[in-house]
């Protein structure tokens, strides 16, 4: 299922980053080995915004801010419903399946690493995750995008559906 998404401007927001996965590369030349490095980074204020980067560098700190600088880009807005998410979601990227549901206050994030970076930058406090499929983390933090573009207010479903609450 295909949802549309509106990106923020990331001006004005307290924005955290996070390091979800650095991956090193090389190439073999002439002269022996070239190292390249990719970073996988998650932004995001903790009240909504997050966002997913990817940067590639010969060293590690400029693959970074280049992650960074793409997860800036990407910034969407997140419903939360209180400190959890409104509603339960199974979502895909790939082969990487996450099923995201809501759960009681005190809960805590109960996630594997890439997921749980990704809904602490969302400002997700309580919650429930189950990944399913490849555990490959870049695809399991994208698939966490996925599902929480997805989400919808019970506010947002009912303009859509032309009826009042």
């Amino acid at each position: 299922m295909r949802h549309e998404i509106n990106y923020i401007d990331p001006e004005g927001l307290d924005l955290k980053d996070e390091v979800v996965q650095i991956n090193r590369t090389a190439k073999v030349m002439k002269g022996g080995r070239r190292f390249g490095f990719s970073a996988l980074v998650v932004v995001g204020d903790g009240r909504g915004a997050v966002g997913l980067g990817f940067g590639k560098a010969r060293e590690v700190p400029p693959s970074v801010e280049k992650g960074v600088t793409d997860a800036k880009k990407q910034l969407i807005r997140v419903p939360l419903k209180g400190t959890t998410v409104p509603h339960a979601v199974v979502a895909r990227f790939r082969s990487s399946v996450v099923k995201i549901m809501p759960a009681a206050p005190g809960t805590g994030i109960i996630a594997g690493a890439s997921v749980r970076k990704v809904l602490e930058a969302a400002g997700v406090k309580d919650v429930l995750t189950k990944a399913m499929g490849s555990k490959n983390p870049m695809n399991l933090a994208k698939a966490t995008l996925v599902g929480l573009t997805g989400m919808k207010t019970r506010r947002e479903i009912a303009a859509r559906r032309g009826v009042e609450l």
